[in-house]
């Protein structure tokens, strides 16, 4: 599928309700919690956690801030359309400006992402567009690369391949295997996703085609 170009030059101030969509252990949930607690997320607030699957770790954490913690079960829909037609009907109540995709292990379609362009943003554990889909730090590990890293981006209905907001290189070590690579791709993954929320809800960034583009504050 040919990845679609964004081309949206953002409002003066940003999307500040956030939603968070989840299917698994919810650590960059939990970094996007606490960045708040912290006051480093402001102006956005998280409004709803949604998972596509029933009783994973990402939602007690959610509970455990206070926050909607939501299930839209994929496997529950005929098809992809009723699942996020279902999806975005729960994001509209509540209001919901601004969608990251946080462990959320589904693609989405063309005519989901167009109601919320430029405001949709994922966290992928490569430097894209390298090692796409599945298992990057393994893939990385067996492609034998000497760096990999970190990408935080705009969703398109492409495989990981919308344009790139923020990235981050992280060394593969002598003796790295995936999982010790994905544990230090990680920790910049829960420093960069919260930062980038916060300068696209002070609206900072804007999306000219595939360039990103960040004002002066």
């Amino acid at each position: 599928m040919r990845p679609r170009v964004i081309d949206r030059r953002g409002p003066a101030s940003g999307p500040k309700r956030v939603g968070v969509l989840v299917s698994g252990s919810g650590t960059n949930l939990q970094a996007l919690l606490d960045a708040e607690v912290r006051g480093a997320l402001a102006p956005a607030t998280i409004d709803v956690v949604i998972s596509s699957r029933p009783e994973v770790p990402a939602l007690a954490r959610a509970t455990a801030a206070g926050k909607p913690a939501l299930v839209v079960d994929h496997t529950r829909f005929a098809d992809r359309d009723a699942f996020e037609t279902k999806l975005h009907e729960v994001l509209e109540q509540h209001h919901v400006e601004l969608v990251v995709l946080a462990g959320f292990m589904r693609v989405l379609t063309e005519r989901f992402v167009a109601h919320y362009p430029a405001r949709i943003v994922n966290t992928h554990p490569s430097l894209l567009p390298a090692f796409p889909g599945i298992d990057a730090p393994a893939q990385a590990i067996a492609h034998g690369v000497k760096v990999s890293g970190v990408t935080v981006h705009f969703v398109d209905a492409s495989l990981d391949g919308g344009p790139i907001i923020a990235q981050v290189p992280v060394l593969v070590l002598p003796g790295d295997d995936a999982k010790s690579l994905h544990a230090r791709i990680q920790r910049e993954e829960h420093l960069l996703l919260p930062d980038v929320v916060r300068r696209l809800a002070a609206g900072q960034l804007s999306c000219q085609g595939r360039h990103v583009v960040e004002r002066a504050k």
